[in-house]
């Protein structure tokens, strides 16, 4: 197993993943036409030739990225691969000198178990907001929101 920047040919398999949580209400559900856009943000795990994670660093400003669309194949669950990614994510953070790194989810204690800090979704910059308005569930947002400080290499 091992991670990778995505590519385009991964898209459906990026999709499907996502797909299969958010069927189920423990995401939201991305659009092929957003991961088509947003594809140089993703990262893959991937086994056997087979793409079994995938999530994505989304930069907002110059000291803000967001983790997002953060999933593993049920198979791969419990395994360390989605601490993997996030580790992944906190790492390409860090090489960008980006201090700081959060997430809205609906699996907070995963991201606690990966250093991130429950927060006040009312701290964060108004820049977050901007692509909520699209989704059905604005404006009643009920994910969580978690943050992590990252440590900068000086």
């Amino acid at each position: 197993m091992y991670y990778r920047k995505a590519r385009i040919s991964d898209v459906e398999s990026i999709h499907a993943l996502i797909t299969h949580y958010a069927d189920a209400g423990l995401m939201l559900a991305r659009s092929r036409a957003m991961l088509y856009e947003f594809i140089r943000d993703f990262t893959v795990g991937e086994a056997d030739g087979k793409v079994i994670a995938a999530g994505a660093l989304h930069i907002l400003w110059e000291d803000l990225a967001e983790v997002r669309a953060l999933a593993v194949a049920p198979d791969y669950t419990g395994k360390g691969i989605g601490r993997g990614l996030v580790g992944t994510f906190v790492e390409e953070a860090r090489e960008l000198d980006i201090p700081k790194v959060f997430s809205l989810t609906y699996q907070p204690e995963f991201f606690c178990k990966c250093s991130f800090s429950h927060v006040s979704k009312e701290i964060l910059p108004h820049k977050v907001w901007k692509e909520c308005i699209d989704c059905p569930k604005f404006p009643n947002c009920d994910e969580s929101a978690v943050l992590l400080q990252v440590e900068m290499l000086k």
